[in-house]
Parts: structure tokens; sequence; C-alpha cells
């Protein structure tokens, strides 16, 4: 099973967020932080909220924030609340299945008992385990630990995601052949 990328991005807002603490996470520090599309995670987070995992904080310094503990957000819901779908398999959705073999196909059954066991896993973690390591996370992230939850963006974590390029000085133009005018 692979995650989809909205999934993969909700989980992220709720680490950052999680590992912020109380103080409300930008869309934009976010999308800094993880070199991320600004408007995925824009609808990541929109969603979230939709779902009543996230609340958005408006002002200023708003952001969105988680409306539970960590320890209150289990994983195996969030990902079975941003996958769109859980059809491994084109048999999964009888409506629009063309396999001839569909309604004997063990197959089907193992896929099933997959699945179940995945999301079995991920039902005994919360957002809590995935920070954990929050030492290790935040520095990662352009975090900075002195604080609770105080963050700042990491000069060298930026040059990261975004490299400097180097453009010639345009203090002294280069010089060009002149070229007698022609008649």
């Amino acid at each position: 099973m692979r995650l989809t990328q909205f999934s993969n991005l909700a989980l992220r807002i709720l680490m950052y967020a999680g590992l912020k603490g109380r103080k409300p996470s930008a869309v934009s520090e976010m999308a800094g932080a993880y070199g991320a599309s600004y408007d995925h995670l824009k609808k990541a987070a929109a969603e979230l909220c939709h779902l009543g995992t996230l609340k958005a904080v408006r002002g200023r310094y708003g952001g969105f924030g988680l409306v539970n503990k960590p320890e209150q957000i289990n994983i195996g819901q969030v990902v079975r609340q941003t996958e769109r779908v859980n059809a491994l398999a084109e048999c999964f959705t009888p409506e629009s299945c063309t396999c001839p073999i569909a309604s004997e196909c063990a197959f089907r059954i193992a896929l099933e008992e997959a699945l179940e066991a995945f999301f079995a896993v991920l039902d005994r973690y919360t957002l809590a385990d995935l920070i954990s390591n929050r030492q290790a996370l935040m520095p990662l992230l352009g975090l900075s630990p002195d604080g609770p939850g105080a963050a700042c963006m990491n000069p060298e974590r930026l040059s990261e995601l975004w490299p400097v390029q180097t453009i010639p000085s345009l203090a002294k133009p280069p010089s060009l052949p002149r070229h007698p005018p022609s008649a």
C-alpha cells in the first residue's frame, strides 16, 4: 500500500503542528520547512480542519493548530479519513469492476486482509508516537527547540530547499566588442 501525497502531507502537517505545540503553524512556514507545495499543504490543512483534527486560527500570527493533544490523534484514523480510495484493486469497487473472476477470486480476500492488517498497525500509533523524537525532528524542520514551540527558520535549511543561484554582478556590464556602424 502506498499513501497518496494528500495523506502524506496531512500527516506532515499534524507532525509539524504537534511539534509547535500551542503556537499556530502557518502554511507558508510548513511549506518552507518541508519544501512542499503551498497549495497542496493548504488543501490538506483545510481538509484536516473539516475533519475536526485541526483548527484554523485567524489573525496576524494565525495558522493551524491541533484540536486535541497528540496522544489523542490516532494515525490509522487520520489515514482512513484522508485516503480518497482504499481500493487496492478494481475488484474492491464492484460497480466498475471488469474482472470476470472477481466473484470467486481469492486474491481479493487476501488484499482485504492485507488492508485490514495495514490499518491495524497504524491504529496502534498516535501523533505523540510520531513526534516522540522531537529533539531530532525540530532542527530538521527549522524549528527551535528553545522555548515552548518557538519557530524560527534555519538559514542553512533554507539553502538546502532553495539553493542560492549565483547571478553575475550587474554593477559593471560586460564589455561587448564594438563594431563600426554599417553604412
